[in-house]
């Protein structure tokens, strides 16, 4: 009975042993994806910024200028690209949504986003776009891999429509959360206008008329949680300018917009709840569960060595038998 049951905690030990990596080297990159119909939004703020006012053609100091940003999955064409691709591909479809401290819109960019689920790698299709022009992007944006690494990656500028380096500057507490901090330094760059302009009758082909040019330069920071691959906060030094042309008047430049914008105070709350959640799946499938069968297939591997030790002990002494006596010889 020692011996079977000896040979079925062996069996069990081997089992959980053999899990133990298949959970986080097989099962996990291909459970750990991003949803094909996650949304969601998000508010920053620039205050005491510098805005161009269009009817005047001045710049000016205002309060506060808002930025509303929204990721919004598109299952539909989600599911008609998998087809194609054969694997699992996210499609979002983004809005940067600028606005004045009087609410009236100041720039309105769409774009679509299309990437691996897993890996978060572009997924280049005809309908990769940035405010209606095509782009194809390389490397990433708005998310990190899971399991960031301590590392400069390559990520894609929506304004400039380049990819270049965000660099890994250290390792910070962000709030209780360990996170890796990135920053990237676009330079001033020539970019186009918004195709919705604040100004009613004002398109982009009017104003490429004048001779007026549009420049950008921006530092971009992030505050990334390493398991998740999740920006917790973030921040920009954004720069624009109008360069040249008859629309300045003979100016040389002016600035469209200058300011410091940052993640909302409530919207940071709201997403380092989310990644903390999110951070406890993710251990579970890369820490807790392979570790933990680990452990547990040692442990049955020792009680199994143990009874088979004690099924081959010493047992009872066998009783010694009596010689009967035997008659003497004469």
């Amino acid at each position: 009975m020692r011996r079977r049951s000896s040979l079925i905690l062996l069996a069990l030990a081997v089992f959980f042993a053999a899990l133990s990596p298949l959970v986080r080297w097989y099962a996990f990159p291909r459970l750990a994806k991003i949803p094909a119909n996650q949304y969601q939004d998000m508010v920053l703020e620039a205050k005491d910024a510098t805005l161009l006012d269009y009817g005047t053609m001045r710049a000016k100091k205002v309060p506060k200028v808002t930025i509303v940003q929204t990721l919004k999955g598109n299952v539909e064409a989600s599911e008609k690209m998998e087809k194609t691709a054969g694997r699992d591909v996210v499609v979002w479809d983004g809005l940067s949504y600028v606005q004045g401290p009087d609410g009236e819109m100041v720039s309105r960019i769409p774009e679509r986003y299309i990437f691996d689920a897993h890996t978060q790698e572009p997924v280049h299709t005809k309908s990769e776009m940035v405010d209606g022009d095509p782009v194809k992007r390389t490397g990433i944006e708005f998310k990190w891999p899971f399991l960031t690494e301590k590392r400069d990656y390559e990520y894609f500028d929506a304004q400039a429509r380049v990819t270049a380096p965000i660099h890994y500057k250290g390792t910070q507490d962000f709030r209780g959360i360990e996170v890796y901090y990135f920053e990237q330094t676009i330079p001033w760059t020539k970019v186009p206008f918004p195709k919705t302009m604040p100004v009613q009758g004002i398109t982009p082909e009017s104003v490429a008329k004048t001779g007026t040019t549009r420049w950008y330069s921006t530092v971009r920071k992030f505050w990334v949680e390493p398991l998740t691959g999740a920006p917790v906060y973030g921040e920009e030094i954004h720069k624009e300018e109008l360069r040249g042309g008859t629309l300045l008047g003979g100016r040389e430049k002016v600035t469209a917009f200058a300011g410091h914008v940052k993640i909302r105070e409530d919207y940071i709350r709201s997403t380092v709840d989310l990644v903390e959640s999110n951070r406890a799946l993710v251990l579970l499938m890369t820490s807790y569960l392979p570790w933990g069968f680990l452990t547990l297939g040692v442990l049955l591997l020792s009680l199994s060595l143990y009874l088979e030790a004690r099924g081959r002990g010493p047992g009872e002494p066998e009783p010694t038998e009596t010689a009967a006596p035997q008659p003497v010889s004469a």
